[in-house]
């Protein structure tokens, strides 16, 4: 019988961790952190650092195991095949062979409770296999309905081995002893597919407000972007198969308003591509910069007015909320929103930006027009960012989160 006094001994699992700036190494660190501060004991399961562009960053090495201990989390990195985030067979042997080595890294690490997040989710099939062997809880953190969305990119069709992983997701689904959505239509899909409701709880995205607070332009970055005296349009992100960035590239061109200046952080599988479009399109007007750590983004942030979050027009993305809307609207900037569903639904309803149907490029135009030149507008905009923000409290829900995981665990305060 557990001790209910002692601290929740939690191992979690996931093949996306920082230095990596993208969204779900930002929510598991910050997540991690929060239940440490409220006395969890908290291992992390991860891989050398390496995402989006399948190179080990510099400071690591792809070792079979090496242990950090720092805020209070202690994290373990373990030997996977590393290659970029391109091409289905490869990126799926990159995520089985992390999941074979941290079901070997977890297997003798005594915990309470066990989560594995997803994207992707052959973690999950070590978190499943782990528990069944040490009759130890898991929990599935579901962060994307996977394989679906690789469909929707046109990187899987729907054939034997897509039902074949639909299935096992399923299985896992049902397997796990809780499932912690980030979104009510990712819960509303699993209910639909036979989930039980009390089996299932969601936890948002949300932005760290201690990080992500509104402040004045950073005017050495501004000088050194040239972008001084212009109104800006940023996107920070992964540039991937989903984000449509060819189709932003293309509505730039169509708009002809060099006034305006797009600015465009981040790696990914697309960004080559992306680049030589706007190469071929003599676009000058717009600048490509290397990602940047966690720790600048609100630097880049300051130096935008309007923060661009668009994706591929696809059934899919209507139940997915991309995560910088919230660092941005806690800075007080309005989105560009080419996301419909749930994202467009929390973004109308706090008035924090304006949404434009995605891949429509007359739509895409009307909204750039109207948030550059429409300045009563934009300030509503600003005030109701700000009013997201305050609503969706990072530390908060993680503090949700860990009340899940203790009462799933056989815990309670």
């Amino acid at each position: 019988m557990r001790n209910t006094n002692a601290p929740l001994r939690i191992l979690f699992i996931t093949d996306n961790y920082p230095p990596e700036v993208n969204a779900p190494a930002t929510r598991t660190i910050e997540h991690c952190r929060a239940w440490a501060d409220e006395g969890a004991d908290v291992t992390v399961i991860t891989c050398a650092p390496n995402f989006p562009q399948g190179r080990v960053y510099e400071g690591y090495k792809n070792r079979l195991f090496s242990r950090e201990d720092h805020d209070g989390i202690t994290v373990i990195r373990v030997w996977s095949f590393i290659t970029a985030n391109e091409g289905f067979v490869r990126r799926t042997l990159d995520y089985m062979s992390f999941a074979f080595s941290a079901f070997w890294a977890c297997l003798f690490r005594k915990a309470d409770i066990i989560v594995a997040t997803s994207p992707q989710f052959f973690t999950t099939w070590s978190a499943a296999w782990l528990s069944f062997l040490k009759r130890t809880p898991w929990v599935f953190e579901l962060r994307d309905l996977w394989p679906e969305s690789i469909k929707s990119v046109g990187a899987l069709n729907e054939g034997f081995t897509y039902r074949m992983l639909e299935s096992t997701e399923l299985f896992l689904y049902r397997n796990a002893n809780h499932v912690i959505p980030n979104t009510e239509a990712f819960k509303e899909n699993l209910i639909s597919r036979g989930i039980r409701p009390e089996n299932i709880t969601v936890v948002p995205n949300g932005a760290n407000l201690e990080m992500f607070a509104p402040c004045e332009p950073n005017p050495e970055l501004m000088k050194k972007l040239g972008v001084e005296g212009k109104f800006v349009f940023g996107y920070i992100g992964t540039h991937g198969m989903a984000h449509a960035l060819d189709f932003v590239i293309r509505a730039i061109a169509e708009l002809n308003r060099p006034d305006l200046f797009f600015l465009f952080v981040g790696d990914g599988a697309e960004k080559m591509n992306v680049k030589n479009l706007a190469e071929s399109l003599n676009l000058t007007n717009i600048k490509f910069l290397d990602p940047v750590p966690k720790t600048s983004m609100p630097n880049y942030l300051s130096v935008i007015d309007v923060s661009m979050a668009p994706l591929r027009n696809s059934d899919t993305f209507k139940t997915v909320i991309p995560s910088k809307i919230f660092e941005a609207a806690a800075m007080g900037k309005p989105v560009l929103l080419g996301v419909d569903g749930q994202a467009r639904s929390i973004v109308e309803s706090f008035n924090s930006g304006l949404y434009f149907e995605p891949e429509n490029t007359s739509d895409f135009m009307k909204q750039v027009n109207r948030l550059s030149t429409d300045k009563e507008c934009y300030q509503e905009l600003v005030e109701g960012s700000l009013a997201l923000a305050a609503a969706y409290n990072r530390k908060a829900f993680a503090h949700r989160m860990l009340q899940v995981l203790k009462q799933t665990a056989g815990k309670s305060d």
